[in-house]
């Protein structure tokens, strides 16, 4: 493990997304878009439990990122965090337990561990990265992002570990089966982060990540290898990144950085 960050991708994809960062010995779930009981049993593969849990973190209302929670504020009763526009957007949230819905505020800090949410731009009603921050060390989590603005850079630099979209390959989108509707969708300003324009993020950074996970691939346009191969090549073009681990998450596998 590098730095103080340990992270634990449960599942990451258009059929559901979650993931447990841990910090000082506190532990905090983003989105909860698979069903409880798998997030129960990747927890516990993964060394956790939903009773480890500080609590939810909700990036936004899409249901690949809020599928479980209704069942889990339910049974394991965690405080569940959003903002407004998020939980306005949110059918789901008449199905939980009303004490565990909780307004995310401008900063998150507990026992030395600080959190912090940036605005990203995607086509839900407010959708957010996170910053965590502890021990001098920077842990960034940014998904469904449709370009890059000047605050998500402000809010990566300095990251020691990140998490980061590689949605899909351009031209494997074009040329798929997807509807000409979705893939402009896909392709647009609030849509999802090709491996190209990860690859492009991280060779602006004045200093790269010591680790990347490139997170919620496209099971239709994209492959591991081929975001890996995408994201890699960039950097090894402009003569950076051989210190830099990177990972790739998986919709059906754990993805631990430790």
């Amino acid at each position: 493990m590098t730095g103080e960050f340990k992270i634990s991708v449960l599942a990451s994809g258009s059929k559901g997304n979650a993931t447990v960062i841990t910090a000082g010995g506190k532990s905090f779930l983003i989105d909860a878009g698979i069903s409880c009981r798998q997030l129960t049993q990747r927890l516990k593969e993964a060394g956790l439990a939903p009773e480890n849990l500080e609590g939810v973190l909700l990036t936004h209302e899409h249901r690949d990122h809020v599928n479980g929670l209704p069942v889990l504020s339910r049974k394991w009763h965690l405080p569940v965090f959003a903002n407004e526009a998020t939980w306005r957007n949110m059918p789901q949230r008449t199905e939980m337990e009303r004490a565990c819905c909780r307004l995310l505020p401008k900063c998150l800090q507990t026992d030395g561990l600080k959190i912090t949410s940036f605005n990203v731009p995607h086509d839900a009603a407010g959708t957010l990265g996170y910053v965590f921050e502890y021990a001098g060390a920077r842990c960034v989590y940014l998904t469904d992002v449709g370009f890059i603005t000047e605050e998500i850079k402000t809010n990566v630099a300095g990251a020691d570990t990140l998490v980061l979209e590689a949605n899909h390959d351009e031209e494997m989108l074009k040329k798929g089966s997807y509807p000409y509707a979705l893939k402009q969708r896909i392709l647009g300003t609030r849509g999802h982060l090709s491996n190209a324009a990860a690859g492009w993020l991280l060779s602006q950074m004045e200093r790269l990540p010591a680790e990347v996970v490139l997170a919620h691939l496209s099971q239709e346009n994209n492959t591991s290898q081929l975001a890996l191969g995408t994201v890699r090549g960039i950097l090894d073009a402009k003569e950076l990144g051989e210190a830099t681990q990177i990972y790739v998450a998986s919709q059906d596998e754990i993805v631990k950085n430790y």
